[in-house]
């Protein structure tokens, strides 16, 4: 845990290059005063590589407006808006219930992220974003490849095809890891010998980068800035750290999870509570639910706003006059 880091997100630079960590830790010696609105959780962590998996990393390398700029954008008001947390907090759960994108799209961030080529194919889906990536035509890509923890080692699923089943037996993933290393291994000695120059290596061949980077493994490691929207990282969160997504990038989305916790947290707890623990249902299933429970058996929750109250009623076609809850 960074010194001072009040985000409850675990960062450090071990196996990062001397030179990256002396690079962060100029950036972070840096105070720069300003007018704009800050997030003091993200402040703490700037710049700092919070690790995933064995050798990727996510950096919040910049970013614009928190939950404040999100309520300001919604009511077109000057400066921070209202200074009411409880008032603030309504609106974005209204805005957020209601699926009111644009308001989360006046924030954004920048993030510097490190991880598996074969998780990038999929993170590149997400075509809302700008990337840049690092340049295997211009640089020599790191000898680093990813290497599953034995216990992520699972079989196909015999009924979901692009997802697992069981965790494979010890011996049998023993061997899967030492194929992987063997291979990334193998991969990685040929692409040296394709980029060496002929008049220093005996056994080098001189190819250009950008042909001898075609000789490694998804399992290598790339990196690129990835700038994106509130809204849109919104819903690649919901997406990709949902338990079905695929482990390795499940694992990034959740360090991004609790970067929204730290950045937005207002936008975060109405995110939780209308989208990852919510659902949608179909007019079928609202039918049901109406024939199916008794108007004296709605209990309105304490923590539930009017707002939403009354819009539960409305959908299930009842009136105001439900009996309230005994304990409010």
């Amino acid at each position: 845990m960074a010194d001072g880091d009040r985000s409850g997100l675990h960062t450090g630079m071990a196996g990062l290059p001397s030179d990256a960590q002396a690079e962060i830790e100029s950036l972070r010696a840096v105070r720069s005063p300003t007018r704009r609105v800050v997030a003091p959780a993200l402040e703490d962590i700037l710049y700092e590589p919070i690790p995933v998996l064995d050798h990727g990393f996510i950096r919040v390398i910049d970013y614009m407006g928190d939950d404040s700029s999100v309520v300001q954008a919604a009511r077109v008001s000057y400066g921070r808006g209202t200074t009411k947390q409880r008032t603030d907090a309504g609106l974005i759960g209204y805005l957020m219930r209601h699926r009111h994108t644009s308001p989360f799209e006046m924030c954004e961030i920048k993030l510097h992220v490190k991880l598996p080529i074969f998780v990038a194919r999929q993170w590149i889906r997400h075509r809302t974003a700008s990337v840049n990536e690092y340049s295997g035509r211009y640089s020599v890509l790191d000898r680093e490849f990813y290497v599953p923890r034995i216990g992520d080692l699972a079989a196909q699923s015999q009924t979901a095809r692009q997802g697992r089943s069981g965790v494979l037996p010890p011996e049998r993933a023993s061997r899967v890891l030492d194929l992987l290393r063997h291979n990334a291994e193998t991969a990685y000695e040929g692409y040296e010998t394709l980029l060496a120059d002929p008049l220093e290596t005996p056994d080098g061949l001189g190819l250009a980068r950008e042909l001898a980077r075609m000789n490694l493994t998804l399992g290598h490691y790339t990196q690129w800035y990835w700038k994106i929207d509130l809204h849109n990282l919104l819903h690649f969160v919901e997406v990709r750290a949902s338990p079905d997504a695929q482990l390795e990038i499940r694992a990034y989305a959740l360090v991004l999870l609790e970067l929204l916790k730290a950045w937005v947290p207002q936008t975060a707890e109405a995110f939780r509570i209308h989208r990852l623990e919510g659902v949608s249902l179909s007019s079928k299933a609202i039918r049901v639910i109406r024939a199916a429970v008794p108007t004296s058996d709605l209990v309105r929750p304490e923590d539930m706003s009017d707002g939403e109250w009354r819009e539960l009623l409305a959908v299930l076609d009842r009136n105001e006059a439900v009996a309230p809850d005994p304990s409010r």
